[in-house]
């Protein structure tokens, strides 16, 4: 994930300098946070949105783009799902392995 991050206009995270790429960090916000973000993208022309999730987000993720696919743009399907995991230091210097979602959402 990226560490330079901004707020988008629904206050979600949004890759800084990527936001034409259209990517969502979900995070600890409500889900309807997360499903403002992705329409305001697609409202914008984007084609394809991503979501970003790590860790116990990750089913916060698939909450969104259900949510987006089946009740605000029905227009929207899935077109990839990556499913990875990353190495992150701890603060007692230990290093955690944490799951990590990538959903691809793409407008028909």
């Amino acid at each position: 994930m990226v560490s330079a991050q901004g707020r988008g206009a629904s206050g979600a995270r949004v890759e800084r300098g990527r936001a034409a790429d259209g990517c969502v960090l979900v995070g600890r916000k409500g889900a309807m946070s997360y499903v403002l973000a992705v329409a305001t993208q697609f409202r914008g022309g984007a084609r394809e949105v991503r979501l970003k999730a790590r860790g116990n987000m990750i089913s916060e993720a698939v909450d969104v783009a259900e949510i987006v696919k089946r009740r605000f743009m029905p227009g929207v399907s899935a077109k990839s799902v990556r499913i990875t995991s990353e190495d992150l230091a701890r603060a007692d210097g230990k290093v955690s392995r944490v799951s990590c979602i990538e959903i691809t959402l793409s407008r028909d």
